[in-house]
This record gives C-alpha cells, sequence and structure tokens, in this order.
C-alpha cells in the first residue's frame, strides 16, 4: 500500500515538473549550462578543501593572510590547526553544520566583497573558540575563575591572552611582507598547453 501510495506521488510530480515538449531541449540545454556552471564555481573556489582540517584552506581567500601567518608563527602553529579552535569539536554533526554554514557566510561575503577591512569574529565563533581554549586546556582552567563575582558572564580566555595566536592582527596590511603558500592556478593545465601551442 505505501509502496503504490509513493509510486502516484513520483508520478504526479514527475506530471507537474516535465516541461512541454516543445521545451525540452531548452530545458535540457539549461540545466547542462547551469550544472557546469556550478561545477566550475566549486572547481575555482577549491570546494572540496572544505572538507578537510588543512589550514592552508583558510587563504584560498586572500583576506586571511593576516591570520594565517600569526598563526604559523604562535605556539599553536605546531599542535593545532584553525579548526581545532575554530571549529565545534564535541561532535561530527556539529562540526560540519557549523563549517558548512559558517562557510556559507564567507563565501557569500568574499563573492561579494562585503568583507570588512578590519576581519573579526562574530558571536557563534567567539562561542566555539572560547569552548575550544578550555577543551584543549583544562588541565589550566579548571583553577582558574572565568566567571567573575561582579558579573555573570563568562570571561574570555583572550581577555588574558590577547596575543594567543593571532597577536595584534586588525586588518589586511597587518603583515605585507608575509610569505604563505601561493594560491593554485585556475586555469587547467589542459587549457595552459592548448594557448601555449598556438
Amino acid at each position: 500500500m505505501i509502496i503504490f501510495v509513493q509510486t502516484i506521488m513520483l508520478d504526479k510530480l514527475i506530471k507537474y515538473t516535465r516541461p512541454p515538449d516543445n521545451w525540452k531541449i531548452a530545458v535540457i540545454i539549461i540545466s547542462g549550462v547551469l550544472t557546469g556552471l556550478i561545477f566550475f564555481i566549486m572547481y575555482v573556489g577549491n570546494a572540496t578543501s572544505y572538507l578537510s582540517d588543512k589550514p592552508e584552506t583558510c587563504i584560498n581567500c586572500h583576506v586571511m593572510y593576516p591570520q594565517y601567518s600569526s598563526w604559523r608563527e604562535s605556539s599553536h602553529e605546531r599542535i593545532a590547526t584553525c579548526n581545532d579552535c575554530h571549529v565545534p569539536q564535541d561532535n561530527i554533526f556539529r562540526k560540519y553544520y557549523f563549517k558548512a554554514s559558517d562557510g556559507m557566510r564567507h563565501s557569500f561575503m568574499f563573492t561579494f566583497r562585503l568583507e570588512p577591512q578590519v576581519i573579526k569574529i562574530h558571536e557563534a565563533g567567539i562561542n566555539v573558540v572560547q569552548e575550544n581554549c578550555k577543551r584543549c586546556h583544562s588541565s589550566l582552567v579548571d583553577h582558574t575563575f572565568l566567571i567573575s563575582s561582579q558579573s555573570d558572564e563568562e570571561k574570555k580566555c583572550w581577555s588574558c591572552h590577547r596575543e594567543t595566536p593571532h597577536g595584534t592582527v586588525s586588518s589586511l596590511s597587518s603583515f605585507p611582507n608575509v610569505r604563505v603558500p601561493g594560491m593554485d592556478p585556475v586555469i587547467p593545465e589542459w587549457l595552459k598547453k592548448e594557448n601555449s601551442n598556438k
């Protein structure tokens, strides 16, 4: 019975979404172009890199060079990646949900050039970084009073440790001569060869 109902619903869906016969070729061509465009954008944006925990992913956008550079020079570089601090670590679902939602926000902002001159962490990121500071340094913070008697608001770890790990990074020009890994070229090798043969 359930399979019969599902079949009827699927037939109705196909009936309502199927284009008229005189539009089928146009719909196929437009669908192909849009699919190709999506894959091209994913290729140019290096989309698969965001599934990893490599710090170099954070510099897919040039605006993160100061943060990457200051991390490379910090004590955290030897033991922690960007995601160890900036992404939830309590369970895999929360981790990838956060990465996806934060990544979409970053992609939107960087694509439409809405990023501020001074990069600042947003509220959700602040909470995650605080969680991860306490998670990694639990043996050090068990005797520390993060909540004062004057306020119920928890004191942030970086209110005392201001230089950890990004130092005084405050703008895109903070590290003008920094050495960072170069970005991969966007032009595919086969196209480069084709152009060089002409």
